[in-house]
């Protein structure tokens, strides 16, 4: 665990869903196998699967700028149907429970929920896509709100984090998440930002501007503990 300085207790705390709270990977994908082997069934889309990377890589980012890295000479429609076909193959696989959340998160939420912590969640994913991961995964219950880009229809996290503050009436809270542009919300609306270091999805500069780095989601405890009231 890295801190660049000491930190002030929050009215709330913050979360990214992918990479921070949710091991992505485990749902993600093999629905996006079955996203391009739909599409290929379809007649929406011909060649081989794109990489894994691409996509795991542009976690994080709201979907149609996921898509447009993904399959960038694809029309918007196809664009489109891959949006409808992988939250059906995401909630699905939710439904399997071969999906996981990172190691020490429901502890970690319960003891910050126990200690009378707001928890929100952040998310640039898709509404039933957020609320599935917490439901299925019995967390939701802990958190005051859950957020996603989906249900708002905000251009990007910065305008989501400042709606679920407006909303709330909150001005001091920690934004927890593992990419630049949860370092970039958090930032921009002059907050507290702890990056999660753990998931390795992101470049190496992605969590650059953090005031912590954290490599296990339990030290967020210690930071809760030690910070200043």
């Amino acid at each position: 665990m890295e801190t660049s300085r000491q930190l002030t207790k929050p009215q709330a705390i913050v979360f990214d869903m992918d990479g921070t709270l949710f091991k992505t990977e485990t749902l993600l994908i093999p629905a996006y196998h079955n996203v391009f082997n739909q599409l290929r069934e379809e007649g929406l889309y011909t060649g081989e699967t794109p990489p894994e990377h691409l996509m795991l890589g542009s976690l994080g980012m709201l979907l149609e700028d996921i898509w447009k890295t993904v399959m960038p000479h694809e029309q918007v429609h196809v664009h489109r149907r891959a949006d409808e076909l992988l939250l059906k193959f995401e909630l699905q696989g939710l439904q399997e429970a071969t999906s996981e959340l990172y190691p020490s998160v429901p502890e970690t939420l319960q003891e910050l929920h126990n200690r009378g912590v707001k928890l929100f969640v952040a998310s640039n994913g898709l509404e039933h896509y957020v609320k599935g991961v917490a439901d299925v995964h019995q967390i939701a219950p802990l958190f005051d709100g859950l957020y996603s880009a989906g249900e708002y229809a905000t251009l990007s996290k910065v305008d989501l984090l400042r709606r679920l503050m407006e909303d709330h009436g909150l001005e001091r809270i920690w934004m927890v998440g593992d990419r630049s542009s949860d370092v970039e919300a958090g930032r921009k609306n002059g907050q507290t930002v702890i990056g999660c270091a753990y998931a390795g999805f992101g470049k190496e500069d992605e969590l650059k501007g953090s005031d912590v780095l954290i490599t296990d989601f339990s030290q967020l405890l210690t930071l809760y503990e030690q910070a200043e009231k």
